[in-house]
């Protein structure tokens, strides 16, 4: 082993980070936005939740992964040169320092200043009697007829843990004395947070009440009535332990009408994955761990010794059912762009984007557009056909409305429904069957590839010619996450385009072999090509003295050929400014080597999430938006779209409002340092503040609109 990294660290001169700790990093970052205290207050516990559904999502998905390649006894190296073993350590050493800051950050932080707002997270043992009582009849009227313990002895088997599962080990003594052990699961239907009292104390500006709001965690109920599930038994002592499992799916993909019956078997195995990683508090005795771990499979390094709740996602149900509104982000009103504006039908839509190409910038602009924009397509009796990728458009889902009504209409509508979006594939399943249900010519995609793409296509009849509609997007179809997401996307119905969109959902759907496009750039078949001929043509610029620059705006980049061939650009004399909102592996700053390239990872408001590709070209600039991140799996082993903007106030607005601006940030930016860590930006003396996401709020148009 010894020999192959040895010959892993001769074959790159290049440094380049692990994968999993930069993702770990970004969790760092995720965490300093619920201790900054320029948040509002229940927007800081907000994050603190994201951090914990990160962590679990990492643990489930990312963990496993190199679980399952040690025990595989996978013989190659990380691209920075570690074995399985190796990032399983330090993921663990980083990971458990997360997990206490974070329990700070709640504990000493958090608690106490939501307290003193009104809004009281308390411990079952700090509760008044009437709320005691509140809670008490709670258990006994909705809680205790769900509940079920099992003994665990000799006929009666460790049960089986579901995935994210929270439960207590009961130990109980008989009548005579002998010691057992029960397993009671914590109902995941209730709330795990419970109201326990309300109180108006004041008056809002808006004049609706100010209310304090007083929680108690479900699991603390649970325990303090336990002696009511055992009566004639003696509860000695219980322990909450949370269950978090490998949650990758693995298909075997045999043929399309195959794939959704796969997918449904492979969900339901996803909750029966082996045990990753168990999350118990310190004070649990070792005879409890040990029956843990020899029961659920684990070692001792699986375990996590957490000093409060086991399940911080849970936080989010004060954010949600809170009316503490002074405690919130103020409400932002996403605006409609200029050319959709004062439209009295939605058939005006076709004639508006004939006219120009129209550019949306979510979430500053509106989703809606999209939506009518399908939902005229449905209407318009001129509408022939309707072509449509879905990736992940959530519940009650508008833009598939739109399609079923489409389909009732008569309209030809075909639709790719990817089924291996992680963690939507059931909801995209019951989608894909509805959507057959009412007549849609639904494809699952193609084998081995999941298709990633964002687009959409209307064909229309106009007099004797046929003009296609499209809308190409960096986003998902999802009306929800489109006001918190971060997206660019236009309508075009440029010929090139329309006919690039054309071949590929040929491709898609058929047997198309296509291998270029005329304006498109297509994953798996030209993009990585593509984009290092435009990289290399930045260092022919600069190599002849007009100057080469780059701008990408991803949310990762851990490609090692993409990071070499930006070091190598970088060497030649081309100025890079990368904003990279999560994974990093390239490391900028080191002298001869990337001393011309800049990091910087924004956090806000709003999930970063568009992907921005500018190229000086010697004044000639070129943008391009799109799908894909720079990972291995976006570049090779993914159907994605890259597309160009070639009006010039777009241009414009995307190079000179836009990303101008995220390089301009000091509020919500942290640059990376030469040693991989990230350094939050602050103002100098002679600078204003600025935060990229509050600009953009303030001055949603650009230079795109009026």
């Amino acid at each position: 082993m010894k020999k192959k990294k040895a010959e892993a660290a001769s074959t790159s001169n290049y440094r380049i980070l692990n994968r999993e700790l930069s993702l770990l990093d970004f969790q760092a970052r995720v965490l300093e936005e619920a201790h900054s205290k320029s948040n509002p207050l229940l927007e800081r516990l907000k994050f603190l939740s994201i951090f914990g559904s990160n962590m679990d999502e990492f643990v489930m998905v990312r963990v496993s992964g190199i679980r399952k390649q040690q025990e595989a006894h996978y013989a190659d190296l990380s691209p920075d040169g570690l074995t399985p073993r190796e990032q399983l350590s330090l993921i663990r050493k980083r990971a458990l320092k997360l997990y206490k800051e974070a329990y700070h950050c709640y504990q000493d932080e958090l608690l106490p200043s939501l307290d003193k707002a009104g809004v009281h997270i308390l411990d079952y043992r700090k509760l008044t009697k009437p709320q005691r009582a509140k809670a008490d009849e709670y258990f006994r009227k909705v809680i205790f007829p769900i509940l079920t313990p099992l003994v665990l002895d000799v006929a009666h088997p460790f049960p089986h843990i579901s995935n994210l599962s929270l439960n207590f080990v009961i130990v109980i003594k008989d009548p005579k004395g002998g010691e057992k052990f029960a397993r009671l699961k914590v109902p995941a239907a209730l709330p795990r947070l419970l109201s326990v009292k309300r109180s108006a104390v004041g008056v809002h500006s808006d004049g609706t009440l100010v209310r304090h709001q007083h929680f108690v965690w479900l699991d603390q109920v649970i325990a303090a009535n336990l002696s009511m599930l055992f009566p004639g038994m003696k509860v000695v002592e219980s322990h909450p332990f949370r269950v978090i499992r490998d949650a990758d799916l693995e298909i075997q993909e045999i043929e399309a009408e195959d794939l959704i019956e796969s997918m449904q078997a492979s969900i339901k195995r996803r909750k029966f994955g082996s045990a990753v990683m168990i999350a118990i508090h310190e004070n649990m005795p070792t005879r409890i761990r040990k029956l843990l771990t020899e029961n659920l499979g684990i070692k001792s390094s699986d375990i996590y010794e957490l000093s409060g709740t086991l399940d911080l996602v849970s936080l989010a149900e004060v954010y949600n059912i809170s009316d503490r509104i002074d405690l919130k982000y103020p409400q932002y009103d996403p605006v409609i762009p200029c050319p959709f504006r004062n439209t009295e039908n939605q058939s005006e839509l076709f004639d508006i984007i004939q006219r120009e190409r129209v550019l949306l910038h979510h979430p500053y602009d509106s989703f809606a557009p999209v939506v009518d924009f399908l939902l005229a397509a449905a209407r318009d009796p001129q509408v022939l056909a309707i072509k449509q990728t879905l990736y992940r458009v959530g519940q009650n889902s508008p833009v598939v409305e739109a399609l079923l009504e489409a389909a009732e209409h008569g309209k030809q509508v075909a639709v790719l429904v990817e089924l291996k979006a992680r963690f939507d594939e059931e909801s995209n399943i019951n989608w894909a069957k509805m959507l057959e249900q009412a007549g849609v010519h639904v494809v699952y995609g193609l084998v081995g590839l999941k298709i990633h793409c964002k687009v959409g296509m209307v064909v229309r009849r106009e007099g004797e010619t046929i003009r296609r509609y499209c809308h190409l997007a960096t986003g998902n179809y999802n009306y929800i996450t489109a006001n918190f997401y971060e997206d660019i996307g236009i309508f075009t119905c440029d010929e090139d385009i329309a006919s690039d969109v054309t071949d590929l959902f040929n491709y898609l759907t058929g047997y198309s072999t296509m291998s270029e496009y005329r304006k498109l750039l297509v994953a798996p078949v030209n993009l990585r090509q593509k984009l290092e001929a435009l990289i290399q043509r930045e260092v022919k610029h600069a190599q002849e003295g007009r100057g080469g620059y780059l701008i990408f705006k991803v949310n990762s980049l851990i490609d090692p050929a993409m990071i070499r061939l930006l070091y190598q650009a970088s060497e030649k004399g081309v100025k890079i400014d990368l904003i990279v909102r999560g994974m990093c592996s390239l490391v900028p700053g080191v002298e001869k080597v990337s001393e011309n390239i800049r990091v910087v990872s924004v956090l806000g408001r709003f999930l970063e999430h568009s992907r921005i590709f500018y190229f000086r070209n010697a004044g000639k600039e070129r943008v391009l938006l799109g799908s894909a991140d720079l990972m291995a799996r976006n570049l090779d082993n993914r159907v994605e779209t890259v597309f160009p903007i070639e009006d010039e106030s777009q241009i414009r607005y995307l190079r000179d409002t836009v990303l101008e601006t995220y390089l301009r940030d000091n509020q919500s930016a942290r640059d990376m340092t030469r040693d991989g860590t990230y350094v939050r930006l602050a103002p100098t003396e002679s600078k204003e503040l600025l935060a990229v996401q509050e600009y953009l709020m303030k001055h949603p148009h650009g230079l795109t609109y009026e």
